[in-house]
């Protein structure tokens, strides 16, 4: 295509410069008869050879002057739409903020983030390399303000509680599944989230129900051993994340609703919930909601999985509503069985019973069964997934390191022999036992990050201004990698947490330094903490006192890559082969079955 032609093929000309017009015009001849004398027209000639030079000379100072005048014009806009720029993509270090990098307009730092690829957190630790502790991302319209210093996520946390201990607002997804944020982990603090979270910790973690709850620890742990036994009798090698995660599942739906389900059940729960946390996770229309219009298929998907999660768990709750009327008929072991689900727990000792009555503050009415399906999925879906995950990491340790394994086989058995039941009360005389599952805390948190936090009210932090709209996150990775607290961070050393380490008299809970915080800190610390940590104790002193754990046949080490899938779990999922410590392979519970495997 020439230069000069239009789109559309038809000649393009050139615009006339301005002198030129100016030039033509002034040189048209005058209008005279013909009876003008000679003499005059000459003069008149010269006169207006004269005006036209004189004219061409203004003329050319008129052109020079528009020229000047367009270029002013150009460089004024362009420092205009500059000023424009550099307001619209500023992070951080404007209205007190905290600095950061510089965005885009309208996306800021959204596309910035997507296009490099990879995890968040790897984003999160350059930043923090250039720009310091605390800094300012703009992710469309979300303001995100990432704190990653021990000292003032404390500050934040536990000296500011309040301040910040609220949550951001909720995409229409993440509303969906939370029923308006009617959990105790999603509700504003406030009323609602005050009234969820004391109904929680009256009805799980009390001391009382705590102890009343042990029957089922007991029943689930024997479970797990024979499980683990008749897995590798039949393929060589045990699942440890796919068992484990069954197995705390199964005590939490116990206490949930008061239950013994079967194991394929159990399986489809566990699964419909795994998908559940992952719907949640955060996607583009969160940060620029202008483009949900753009998403409806993920809107929809997400409603059919909405009503795969009641279809399992909303067959429990009206069996239990229907138990606790005395419906129901009893069984060979003198359970009531009320649609099928066999109910163990008494009227009153199951989580979901308080539920039915409640009246939490801002819902206007009891709770209906979509807030009793999404209470009861809460404790479920945290219990299971920060239990398992924990578990995995300490039995890669252990199959990797045989002298920790052995150290800490030594002392279980010295506390409780090789078969005499394993209780609560036993593993909190176990120090080792208790080292290993902090340095594992320390060495693979959850997460890197802990569930979003947001102001409840302007506030300040280390100086700067954090608005009560913006999102707070706290990068919590760093505060365990650090190696002015923690020595060759990278190194898994379980001693670091004995007297005389350096992490003997760490607090996991955060309240008087911050050195760790697998479960959060502050107001909005995960409240059945204690709970989770008891479950990995019981199941890891179990696992180590019925076998010795190695590489499956023909297997090399575990590979200890770690990967995201809302925990940060192992890329690759250990497998591992079982080896009987005691002849016979006879359960401390009094149980049995399957294969012992030799050595």
């Amino acid at each position: 295509m020439s230069p000069f032609q239009m789109v559309d093929g038809s000649a393009f000309t050139p615009p006339t410069p301005l002198c030129t017009c100016l030039r033509r015009y002034i040189s048209l001849p005058p209008t005279h008869s013909s009876s003008t004398p000679a003499s005059y027209t000459k003069l008149r000639g010269e006169e207006a050879e004269s005006d036209r030079s004189i004219e061409c000379s203004t003329a050319a100072a008129r052109s020079k002057m528009v020229d000047m005048n367009d270029v002013l014009l150009v460089v004024s806009a362009a420092v205009l739409a500059a000023m424009w720029w550099r307001r619209c993509s500023r992070t951080g270090g404007a209205d007190g903020l905290p600095p950061g990098p510089p965005g885009w307009p309208v996306v800021g730092n959204l596309f910035q983030v997507i296009l490099q690829r990879r995890p968040f957190m790897y984003v999160v630790r350059d930043l923090r390399e250039k720009y310091g502790p605390i800094f300012t991302m703009r992710m469309g319209q979300r303001t995100l303000i990432v704190v990653t210093d021990a000292d003032l996520i404390h500050d934040a946390l536990v000296k500011q509680g309040a301040a910040f201990a609220s949550r951001p607002e909720d995409s229409p997804t993440r509303l969906l599944f939370s029923v308006g944020k009617c959990t105790v982990n999603s509700a504003p603090y406030g009323p609602l989230w005050r009234a969820l979270r004391r109904n929680f910790v009256a009805e799980i973690v009390s001391p009382p129900r705590v102890k009343g709850f042990s029957w089922i620890r007991e029943w689930a742990v024997g479970s797990h051993l024979r499980r683990l036994r008749a897995e590798f009798a039949a393929t060589g090698a045990v699942r440890m994340m796919a068992n484990c995660r069954l197995s705390i599942c199964s005590i939490l739906i116990c206490i949930c609703f008061g239950a013994k389900i079967p194991d394929e059940l159990i399986r489809e729960i566990e699964e419909v919930l795994k998908d559940v946390m992952m719907m949640t996770m955060p996607k583009l229309p969160d940060f620029l909601p202008l483009l949900t219009p753009l998403f409806t298929k993920q809107l929809a998907a997400a409603r059919e999985l909405r009503r795969r999660q009641l279809g399992c768990l909303a067959p429990l709750v009206r069996a239990r509503r229907e138990f606790i009327r005395g419906g129901g008929e009893r069984n060979a072991d003198g359970n009531t069985v009320v649609g099928g689900v066999e109910m163990v727990s008494a009227p009153g000792e199951a989580y979901v019973d308080s539920l039915f009555d409640l009246e939490p503050p801002g819902r206007g009415k009891r709770l209906g069964e979509d807030e009793l399906v999404t209470l009861c999925s809460e404790v479920m879906s945290a219990g299971t997934d920060t239990s398992a995950t924990a578990l995995e990491w300490a039995m890669m340790h252990l199959v990797l390191d045989a002298g920790v394994q052995d150290k800490l086989y030594g002392e279980v058995v010295s506390k409780v022999g090789t078969t005499a039941r394993i209780t609560e009360a036993d593993v909190e005389a176990m120090p080792y036992l208790q080292a290993v599952v902090k340095e594992t805390f320390r060495r693979h948190p959850p997460s890197h990050f802990v569930l979003s936090h947001a102001a409840t009210r302007d506030t300040e932090l280390g100086g700067y201004r954090v608005p009560a709209d913006a999102s707070v996150e706290f990068y919590t990775a760093w505060v365990t990698e650090n190696p002015a607290t923690w020595p060759d961070p990278e190194a898994w050393r379980p001693e670091r947490f004995l007297e005389g380490g350096e992490g003997f008299d760490t607090d996991i809970t955060a309240t008087r330094a911050l050195r760790m915080m697998p479960f959060g800190a502050g107001r909005r610390i995960c409240p059945a903490a204690t709970l989770g940590v008891l479950h990995i104790q019981l199941m890891l002193a179990n696992m180590v006192r019925e076998f010795r754990w190695v590489p499956p046949a023909g297997e090399g080490p575990p590979d200890p890559t770690e990967t995201f899938a809302f925990t940060v779990v192992m890329k690759n999922p250990l497998r591992a082969a079982l080896v009987e410590r005691r002849v016979g392979g006879e359960l401390a519970t009094g149980g049995g079955g399957g294969a012992a495997a030799s050595a």
